[in-house]
């Protein structure tokens, strides 16, 4: 019986080391975040761009996923001193379908992507805003654990 289980789990572990030497490590991020310092007008409503992107041959899904099951990129920014903060606005995402089942349609998000917060400044300074971006990735074979990337936006209010 023990040889059996030998016989069986061996060439399972095997498959599976040749399957991540072939894709090769997973990444510790799947999204890079850019930090681009903003400049506004104080005292008045602006829109504050964010560039993300999402590395070659993963997608993350999009803000309004098609299944409840689905994990949503969702940023969340707190509350900082002299600022203002309102809605953010999320692109629309592409529609993704495995090989295995090209019927069920993905929202998500690939390559480079744009998030648009709204912001006023009280006043005029430099204010830092900060943040995380939640996102769930995946390739074409597996989704991966939920992560968090941090992010800050730098405003210089005149």
């Amino acid at each position: 019986m023990k040889r059996l289980l030998n016989l069986l789990v061996v060439p399972v572990f095997a498959a599976g080391l040749a399957s991540a030497q072939m894709n090769g490590p997973v990444p510790k991020s799947f999204v890079t975040y850019a930090a681009e310092p903003a400049s506004i007008a104080a005292k008045k409503p602006a829109v504050v761009e964010l560039h993300f992107k999402v590395l070659d041959g993963y997608h993350m899904n999009s803000h309004t996923p098609k299944s409840e099951l689905l994990i949503p990129t969702v940023l969340k920014l707190e509350p900082a001193t002299g600022v203002k903060l309102g809605a953010i606005d999320y692109p629309a995402g592409h529609e993704y379908s495995f090989s295995f089942n090209p019927q069920e349609k993905l929202d998500v998000y690939t390559g480079d992507v744009t998030l648009k917060t709204h912001l006023t400044a009280t006043a005029a300074g430099t204010y830092t805003v900060k943040g995380v971006l939640s996102y769930q990735a995946c390739d074409n074979a597996a989704c991966y654990p939920p992560k968090k990337l941090p992010v800050e936006i730098e405003v210089t209010a005149k």
